[in-house]
């Protein structure tokens, strides 16, 4: 199944009288990449959540942020980290004086309340670490799940949209197919327009030149190989679409060879239809490549 890299899952819930919120969101990347962000005191449980998302993404970066908050429904207290308390009002106390400020500008109640890690779970709250490592993984996988949903239903879009514009590709490949053979015949036609002109001067007539020019007009009359590629390309792309692993990697592979026979094309096909033809063909091909960057 084709999936994006763009997603997002969130999941809540209470565990010793707090509130545990973890969100998920993902982009596009080259590799996969897991940054999680955390309260410092559970930062001993980052490396396993790491590992949890690095199982269930293949490509692509995903953070992760772990709230913590105190429930006030849940009658638990909450420990006072006192140091740093002191240490707050101390400074701001400083900072006020020092800046000739008046009195209502004194810090107050609430804005230290606000301050992370001022109020901290009590000591016998967050000693089961079985427990927290326990509601963080139940957490993170079921924020987990919904970014993988989101991902899946955006690759799906991806892939109809994809599908439409490679067929859009074999329309404009038939029609460069039509017109090889006119591109063949205006190419003779030069080759025939410069015998002329090299036989009404024999003077300028060469052997070994003439042949070598009718060997190159002959070369860049031909692009039965390109077009059998990028049929071939093609055919490939429809497979990548409905393989059951990650294919990012190879459909960007893909559309560079495909560009490049493209660009073949039009450097050997000296013919104005032709050239209109490649550069419909690379304007396609510069999207689809857009949309393949963000898949998985």
């Amino acid at each position: 199944m084709l999936r994006s890299m763009t997603g997002y899952g969130l999941s809540v819930r209470t565990i010793s009288g707090y509130r545990l919120q973890i969100d998920v969101k993902s982009v596009n990347h080259r590799y996969n990449e897991v940054v999680v962000r955390m309260p410092r005191e559970w930062m001993i449980y980052e490396e396993h959540l790491r590992k949890i998302a690095q199982q269930l993404v293949r490509r692509g970066r995903i953070d992760i942020f772990v709230t913590v908050e105190r429930d006030p429904t849940s009658g638990q207290q909450a420990a006072v980290n006192w140091p740093l308390v002191e240490s707050l009002y101390q400074a701001a106390e400083e900072i006020r004086r020092r800046l000739n400020l008046p009195e209502e500008e004194r810090i107050g109640l609430r804005d230290l309340i606000a301050v992370p890690e001022v109020l901290m779970p009590a000591e016998d709250e967050l000693e089961d670490s079985d427990l927290m490592r326990g509601s963080l993984e139940e957490c993170l996988r079921e924020a987990m799940q919904q970014l993988l949903a989101m991902r899946e239903a955006e690759g799906r879009n991806l892939r109809e949209d994809l599908v439409s514009r490679i067929r859009t590709v074999e329309k404009l490949m038939d029609q460069v197919g039509q017109e090889a053979p006119l591109a063949v015949e205006h190419m003779r036609q030069k080759m025939r327009q410069r015998i002329q002109e090299l036989l009404e001067d024999p003077t300028w007539f060469d052997d070994q030149r003439f042949m070598m020019e009718v060997a190159v007009m002959a070369e860049r009359s031909d692009i039965d190989e390109e077009l059998a590629r990028l049929s071939s390309h093609c055919q490939q792309f429809h497979d990548l679409l409905d393989a059951d692993e990650p294919v990012g990697r190879k459909l960007d592979f893909l559309i560079q060879e495909m560009n490049r026979e493209v660009n073949t094309i039009g450097s050997k096909a000296n013919y104005a239809a032709i050239t209109n033809l490649v550069v419909e063909l690379k304007a396609e091909l510069e999207k689809i490549r857009e949309q393949v960057q963000n898949i998985e």
